[in-house]
């Protein structure tokens, strides 16, 4: 193995600002506007890893040599997430053998290609004195401080958590609330769950003798179980069930009812920590709307509050890349595939020179004119050259004077993924999100409107919007009631005004008989129009998802 530890060139021997607990400022940044896209090619391969590493499975259960193969695959396709997993796959000697090496140098990769959580994991592993590397809190804390003025929503989370003490307490905690709380709003803004349960517990310390502070302490709760925090569930859930409440709690009077159904999600998301609730307020609205009745089927409540994704439909049949067999050099394997984009960008070459790569490459007339020039390049199938083979030159069913050819470069072929769609959704596959019965009609409203039917919403601003990246995200939905205000984007620390949100109607509202409300999972009702304002009564950091 190289030996790589005096090698100062490389990203882990970054010479950096030392970690400054006192500055005055922090500029947020999000990891999305950062990282490099992810094609669809790479993300349906990543969520084939997913999928194996499913939850309900004991680790020993997990095929983790095949997780391992399929990360190593999307990575090469340019999939970020899946390298910073293997990576820490070949950490840990899960699916892989060990290489702490290994490890290091795919994160170092990452580096280069300015993902900041990259940068936040190598702070872990000086913390940690991985493989190599020292022992070094100092060279840490660098990293971390690094790595949230990129947008890393762990490392804002992290040492903005740090920054709250009362007094400078080194080397655990020092007192800069501005800027600590600068960053953990920055990771809450990109829905990292941590960081809202981190404001929830400082504004309840604050909120000791303020209602508006303890206010604010229960709604980053409950925004943090939507994210999917299993502390907020927790809390929330022990201190709406406490027989005495103190001046440390954040709820009003004791519900038990409210209490176990919290209990419950937390339990959910101890054994699934990829869970979200965007629908929470489906099955737990916050006082004072009173809760739907509820049948105390545990999977009913957790289904109730996830996302809906539609059901998938039939896909149509494949189109086969040509009508004639692949044979010779337009053979390609079975189960293989060329991939969408080229791996390699490779100008066009003239039919008289040879192949710069190997690959497949395809004839194109440089100017077709003519139907029959058209026809001539439909024609065409993907041909496998060896890099210096001259290209033919045969030009069957075209004469000489036709137009100049060229060829064009493919890549090489891939292992052929079937895409999740066209099965089975992948977030239902892996028990975050369920089906829904979408209505038929479809009907959207802009933030600023109060809401005007009564269900799941989905919510997202135009492409062009300077945040779509970090706001145009799957659980972007929320449970609206009829004539209540959409959830606002400022309150979330997002720099979006609600006239620039629409909101999509998904249906799913829980079912009405008579005066009283249900939780439920089905289809809206015909009368779906009349849902009104809920009034019924009752008795450190792994690259996910996409």
């Amino acid at each position: 193995m190289k030996d790589n530890s005096h090698d100062i060139s490389l990203p882990r021997f970054t010479k950096l600002e030392a970690f400054n607990p006192h500055r005055a400022e922090f500029a947020c940044k999000h990891e999305t506007d950062v990282t490099p896209p992810i094609s669809v090619e790479a993300e349906a391969v990543f969520q084939q890893a997913m999928r194996l590493d499913n939850h309900d499975l004991w680790p020993a259960q997990r095929d983790y040599s095949k997780i391992a193969a399929l990360y190593e695959h999307a990575m090469k396709l340019g999939h970020w997430k899946a390298q910073f997993n293997l990576a820490g796959l070949y950490l840990k000697g899960i699916g892989v053998p060990p290489d702490t090496e290994r490890a290091l140098a795919l994160t170092e990769d990452l580096m280069r290609k300015g993902v900041p959580a990259a940068w936040d994991n190598m702070g872990a592993y000086y913390m940690g004195g991985i493989g190599p590397l020292e022992q070094d809190a100092t060279v840490a804390y660098a990293f971390w401080q690094k790595a949230a003025d990129m947008g890393s929503m762990a490392a804002q989370t992290y040492i903005g958590a740090k920054l709250l003490a009362a007094s400078d307490q080194p080397p655990e905690a020092w007192a800069n609330r501005n800027v600590g709380m600068k960053m953990l709003e920055c990771a809450f803004a990109q829905g990292y769950a941590r960081a809202g349960y981190e404001l929830g517990l400082e504004y309840a310390t604050l909120g000791q003798d303020d209602k508006t502070k303890k206010a604010s302490a229960l709604q980053y709760f409950q925004q943090a179980v939507k994210l999917g925090s299993e502390n907020a569930a927790n809390f929330l859930g022990v201190d709406f069930g406490a027989k005495s409440l103190d001046t440390a709690s954040v709820v009003a009077e004791l519900d038990n009812s409210r209490s176990e159904r919290y209990m419950v999600l937390g339990d959910a998301l101890s054994r699934n920590p990829d869970l979200r609730f965007p629908n929470l307020d489906k099955i737990l609205p916050l006082p004072p709307a009173k809760l739907p009745l509820w049948n105390g089927d545990k999977e009913t409540l957790i289904n109730a509050a996830k996302a809906v994704v539609p059901k998938p439909v039939t896909p149509p049949k494949p189109v086969p890349l040509s009508a004639g067999p692949r044979t010779g050099k337009a053979y390609i394997p079975e189960g293989w595939t060329l991939p969408s984009e080229p791996q390699t960008r490779v100008a066009a070459q003239y039919e008289s020179t040879a192949a710069s790569l190997d690959g497949y490459w395809i004839a194109r007339l440089m100017h077709p004119m003519t139907d029959r020039h058209l026809a001539w390049n439909a024609a065409q199938v993907p041909l496998h050259y060896e890099k210096g083979e001259l290209f033919d030159r045969s030009r069957p069913g075209l004469r000489d004077e036709d137009g100049r050819i060229q060829f064009h470069y493919l890549g090489q072929p891939v292992e052929q993924t079937v895409p999740v769609a066209a099965t089975e959704h992948p977030f239902v596959i892996r028990g975050i999100g369920r089906y829904g019965d979408m209505p038929t009609l479809s009907r959207q409203c802009k933030s600023h409107f109060t809401c005007p039917l009564t269900g799941i919403w989905r919510a997202e601003v135009p492409q062009s919007h300077p945040s779509s990246s970090v706001f145009n995200q799957w659980y972007r939905q929320a449970y609206v009631t009829q004539g209540r205000h959409f959830p606002d984007p400022k309150e979330q620390h997002l720099d979006i005004g609600a006239h620039e949100v629409t909101w999509h109607w998904l249906g799913n509202a829980n079912d009405m008989r008579g005066d009283l409300e249900y939780v439920s999972l089905g289809a809206p009702e015909a009368g779906a129009d009349t849902h009104g304002d809920t009034t019924s009564s009752s008795s450190h950091n792994k690259g996910r998802d996409a």
